[in-house]
């Protein structure tokens, strides 16, 4: 899958403001749909790569799951944990389609979290 060279740009600039933006949060992935990174930050050692793999697994099964309960288009799936959560989100930017991946420890408010994964979608939604 291509991905447009501003759409990388724009993912590359996003990552870090996530990273930054929220207490709690330890890694920002940006991926395409089949699991191959676009863009990368963390605070802790991650792979990248096998957290792209990953991301877009869920995201994948997140749509199946909406799309048999009827209940619209997938906007965010949650992985919650004893020491954290993930959250995974699809972008769809015309052709262009993505997987925003945020892992969080303990610390993060999710609400937070969420809010600001929203505003990295509708950014790399954005024309």
């Amino acid at each position: 899958m291509r991905i447009p060279h501003e759409i990388k740009l724009r993912a590359a600039a996003e990552v870090l403001r996530v990273l930054e933006d929220v207490n709690g949060i330890a890694s920002v992935v940006i991926a395409t749909p089949d699991g191959f990174e676009i863009a990368s930050a963390s605070q802790r050692h991650f792979e990248p790569a096998r957290i792209a793999a990953m991301a877009s697994s869920i995201c994948a099964i997140g749509a199946v799951v909406s799309q048999e309960a009827r209940l619209g288009r997938c906007t965010c799936i949650t992985v919650a944990t004893d020491k954290g959560f993930a959250l995974v989100s699809p972008v769809r930017n015309g052709e262009t389609e993505l997987v925003v991946n945020v892992i969080a420890d303990a610390n993060a408010v999710l609400a937070q979290v969420m809010y600001r994964s929203a505003a990295c979608v509708r950014l790399l939604e954005a024309p």
